[in-house]
């Protein structure tokens, strides 16, 4: 079947037609997507009911040791090769002062995302939710005074 020129014109405008009708004339024709989804912001983590400390200290001498020394002085022959040096996790005066929220943000994302050293590297990727509330417990096992926990 043989289409003329007539045939051909009248399937153009038929389409053009159609665009047009499916356009939004404000745009100039193109649609504008709509905006996306606001992202939802993750809730405090919280811990399990009872983190296991024990647990929580082998991660740690695997994690954390090589920095923050097995008795979390900080004093380890890696730690002063560091600028700035890593925390002491046995100076209760200043570990006791910080909130396990913070705690669990610092080791699962890194310190960078908390404002501290980039040299602290975020471990969300290696350890589990329930793996970085252990080794939160371990740390307030070596305070100096010993940690309390507030009561709510």
């Amino acid at each position: 079947m043989k289409r003329g020129r007539a045939g051909w014109a009248s399937i153009l405008a038929i389409f053009a037609c159609t665009a047009l009708a499916c356009s939004d004339s404000e745009t100039g024709g193109a649609s504008t997507p709509s905006p996306a989804p606001p992202i939802a912001q993750p809730a405090d983590p919280q811990p399990p009911a009872a983190p296991d400390a024990v647990a929580g200290a082998a991660t740690y001498r695997t994690y954390c040791a090589a920095c923050h020394g097995l008795t979390g002085d900080g004093d380890t022959p890696f730690a002063d090769s560091l600028d700035p040096p890593p925390t002491a996790h046995s100076n209760g005066a200043y570990m006791n002062t910080l909130r396990d929220d913070y705690l669990f943000r610092l080791i699962k994302e890194g310190g960078a995302a908390e404002g501290k050293s980039p040299n602290m590297a975020p471990w969300g990727g290696s350890l589990s939710d329930a793996q970085i509330w252990n080794v939160i417990a371990h740390i307030r096992s070596l305070a100096d005074p010993p940690y309390e926990a507030a009561t709510p």
